[in-house]
């Protein structure tokens, strides 16, 4: 039975964050012998995510292969090291649930975590960037054959870290995409606002009316979001994903509020876009759809058929609104490009988003249905290119 293994992990990342992998080494410590190695390609990913995920890959192999034995962890990320050995304190959240992932695989082991420099862990590094160069992942086990001094190989491919196998970190994922771009990746992550008093008893809401602020559940909609949102580019859904940098809010009070809570988890400020405020409803702001039908009947009927009819008192028709929610769109494409963005805003300037990104017709304002508190994922190439990953998703809630 094998009483002590080391680890050798490393990780890296082609653009921090960028096409990442990670590589594991478990290794017998009386030996020397390599029981196992692995190579874990994450997608798009920071070093420090990849580091995180090269001990938790050696981990799952230690419990296969030798569950009862101490562990030694070497590796030459000096943060991984501080920070599981708890000299170091964890300030960002996403590396705080990586390292609550890692807590829960080191349960019930005796462990310990060593700094070694860059050149004494090569192997590592190697396995790391065979992930990066082939795109896949692959774990070798190193088995020895009972009776025999002969070691059989076996080789399997990893639990995938990434959701999507065809999707391309760096370029659209579809072979019919345009491939002459020349705009750098900017990825939009879309939350709309949480519930309101307006959305809990179906009245109409939009910029000019009276502009509630979130109700208890929408508060409870927002920092339930939050908890997705501050997993990007590390675990769950959205973590073949690049980690936002920035949060834009519309300037309403629901999207403020809930992009404050957001923005508070992500450790990052939020700001203000005026145009990506909801669409004017004008004299129906804060009335039912029933109550607009019966009272103003010629006006909403003519409203319903047509994208340049506006509601009465100062209402945008949705030509105008488009007009506007794509010049939003514009200036954070300009402003933002090459990172990941988060925007909290309303259904109908998310449908406006999403009509771009698919180069829909008109209908795309009407046929998408987006839940308080739902998560969309757009990526664009400036203007020369776009892919939808996640529409409406609500999982969280």
């Amino acid at each position: 039975m094998i009483e002590n293994v080391i680890i050798e992990a490393d990780g890296g990342s082609r653009g921090n964050p960028g096409p990442a992998g990670s590589g594991a080494l478990v290794i017998d410590a009386v030996s020397g012998k390599i029981l196992a190695e692995a190579a874990i390609f994450l997608g798009v990913a920071t070093n420090n995510v990849a580091e995180y995920r090269a001990v938790i890959a050696g981990l799952e192999l230690v419990k296969e292969l030798a569950p009862k034995a101490s562990v030694l962890v070497r590796m030459d990320s000096k943060l991984v090291v501080e920070q599981m050995s708890g000299r170091w304190k964890i300030k960002h959240q996403s590396m705080a649930e990586l390292s609550r992932e890692l807590q829960e695989q080191i349960a019930g082991i005796e462990i310990s975590f060593e700094w070694i420099p860059r050149e004494q862990n090569t192997r590592a590094d190697a396995l790391a960037n065979e992930a990066m160069d082939a795109e896949q992942s692959d774990i070798r086990k190193f088995i020895a054959e009972p009776g025999t001094s002969s070691i059989n190989v076996v080789s399997s491919a990893a639990k995938s870290r990434v959701v999507d196998i065809e999707y391309n970190p760096l370029m659209p994922s579809s072979v019919r995409a345009p491939r002459n771009i020349t705009k750098k990746l900017t990825t939009i992550v879309l939350v709309r606002h949480g519930r309101t008093p307006f959305t809990e008893s179906h009245r109409i809401s939009g910029r000019g009316g009276e502009d509630p602020s979130l109700s208890e559940s929408g508060i409870l909609d927002a920092n339930k979001a939050a908890e997705e949102i501050v997993k990007i580019g590390s675990t769950g859904l959205l973590q073949k994903v690049a980690a936002p940098t920035a949060v834009i809010s519309s300037p309403l009070a629901r999207t403020r509020e809930t992009a404050r809570i957001l923005a508070l988890k992500l450790g990052i400020e939020e700001s203000v876009l005026d145009d990506l405020a909801e669409i004017s409803f004008g004299a129906w702001d804060g009335h039912t759809n029933e109550e607009v039908a019966t009272n103003w009947p010629e006006e909403y009927e003519n409203w319903r058929g047509d994208v340049q009819a506006a509601p009465p008192g100062g209402g945008e028709s949705v030509k105008e609104f488009d007009r506007r929610i794509q010049k939003a769109k514009k200036t954070l494409l300009e402003q933002y490009e090459g990172q990941t963005i988060l925007v909290v805003s309303h259904v109908m300037p998310i449908r406006g988003f999403i009509r771009a990104a698919i180069d829909a017709d008109w209908p795309a304002y009407w046929r998408i249905s987006l839940s308080p508190c739902s998560i969309t994922v757009l990526r664009f190439w400036g203007e020369e290119a776009a892919e939808v990953s996640v529409v409406n998703y609500s999982g969280h809630l």
